[in-house]
């Protein structure tokens, strides 16, 4: 049998333990999983340094270094949010609902977990414990399969939770790692019907439509972020430029990071060359259609290409529009229903963009590096899905719910 079927199979038999587990059995499991990260702080950075070393010889770029990366800091940043998710309320267990019917029969409906999740995602480690914590709150088990980039970090942080879990009434087998790191591994777990309830996919473009074009188990779609910001004929400029500013170059290796910068030309005229300057001490590479280049000489050409890429790096698109229309327009071809931002201080314009953007987050003078389940009070998020059923957004508890209907009668049968 194969590692990946063998760890489906040890996490469905877990659920069975972990859906009837209490809040206080749970939240005392992410508690002691929270402080066996930090005490095994070294361990967990030794590893991740053997990963940062081969991606390194490898010629990986420094921005995807930095996703993979580990410190104190961050790691305390980690266990923080799995602690932050135990004081958040259990969405397990809820009556949503409750109605009589006129033969008798009394239907409610409660949430209840989602089951066994497939969790695919890349290089960044903390989604390691992000899902871990996630999926074991709500009394699901996890069977994760990580990039090959954080293998050995991922390996040493799963180690350190199941050992955690001995001590607590959650079964260490909830919380599973896919160590192979070939494809195939991936491609058995999206046919995984059975054992797999979901998978979510979590990192770049090409890794999302693999598994949604490919998998017959049921899939939460997480998006990949073309995310614009729209600066607007009326716009503050200082606002605008540290808007700007903190959306492109504060992280621009996550999905929430700005990819393009829309400009009103009115705007433009006054004050792009100043931002443009900004962004360019910064080492932010710029790209931009014709008007941008005769205000900014140093920007190189835009094409459709770049406006549909994801860059994750130092790389900026700006584009000149004549107003909001244009914006709005620009935003449906090449945007990724993940955030978008209008920064302006005329009220109509922000309340048409934000009813006519189609994303899971619409900001009016707020940076997109907002879009994310820890800034939104969620504790951590699995991903941020795009689609639009069953969630949207950053997912936290109740996006890992399903619901069933309970139905008491007292003989009733159906004539």
């Amino acid at each position: 049998m194969t590692e990946v079927r063998t760890k489906a199979q040890l996490a469905k038999s877990a659920a069975a333990v972990t859906n009837r587990l209490t809040t206080e059995q749970k939240n005392h499991a992410l508690a002691v999983m929270a402080d066996a990260l930090q005490k095994e702080q070294a361990a967990i950075i030794d590893a991740n340094s053997a990963d940062i070393n081969h991606g390194r010889s490898k010629g990986t770029s420094e921005s995807l270094l930095d996703r993979l990366t580990l410190t104190e800091n961050r790691i305390a940043g980690i266990a923080e949010g799995l602690r932050q998710i135990i004081t958040l309320p259990d969405p397990v267990g809820l009556l949503l609902e409750s109605f009589d019917r006129p033969n008798g029969i009394q239907v409610k409906k409660i949430s209840v977990p989602l089951g066994v999740i497939g969790m695919i995602y890349e290089a960044r480690p903390n989604v390691t414990v992000d899902a871990a914590g996630l999926c074991l709150k709500t009394g699901n088990t996890v069977v994760l399969r990580g990039g090959s980039a954080a293998l050995e970090t991922n390996r040493k942080i799963v180690e350190v939770l199941r050992s955690a879990l001995q001590s607590t009434d959650m079964p260490a087998d909830a919380l599973q790692l896919v160590e192979d790191a070939n494809r195939s591994s991936v491609d058995e777990m999206l046919k995984l019907n059975g054992l797999l309830d979901v998978v979510i996919p979590r990192g770049g473009a090409s890794l999302i439509r693999n598994v949604v074009d490919n998998a017959t188990v049921p899939v939460i779609e997480t998006g990949a972020g073309i995310c614009h910001t729209f600066i607007d004929e009326s716009a503050d400029f200082a606002m605008a430029s540290d808007i700007a500013f903190n959306a492109k170059v504060q992280r621009p290796s996550v999905c929430n990071a700005m990819e393009t910068l829309l400009v009103h030309e009115a705007f433009a005229a006054n004050h792009l060359r100043e931002l443009a300057d900004r962004f360019l001490k910064a080492v932010v590479q710029l790209r931009g259609c014709p008007r941008t280049m005769e205000i900014v000489a140093e920007a190189q050409a835009a094409s459709d290409a770049d406006y549909a890429t994801e860059y994750n790096d130092y790389i900026l698109n700006i584009r000149v529009v004549r107003d909001l229309d244009e914006a709005l327009s620009h935003i449906a071809q090449f945007g990724t229903m993940h955030s978008e931002c209008i920064v302006t201080e005329n009220e109509a314009h922000a309340a048409r963009f934000q009813q006519e953007v189609d994303a899971a987050a619409v900001y009016h003078n707020a940076s997109t590096r907002f879009t994310d389940g820890f800034e939104f009070g969620f504790g951590a998020e699995i991903g941020i899905s795009t689609q639009k059923l069953h969630a949207r957004g950053p997912m936290g508890l109740p996006a890992l719910t399903s619901t069933k209907y309970l139905i008491h009668g007292n003989g009733q049968i159906r004539g």
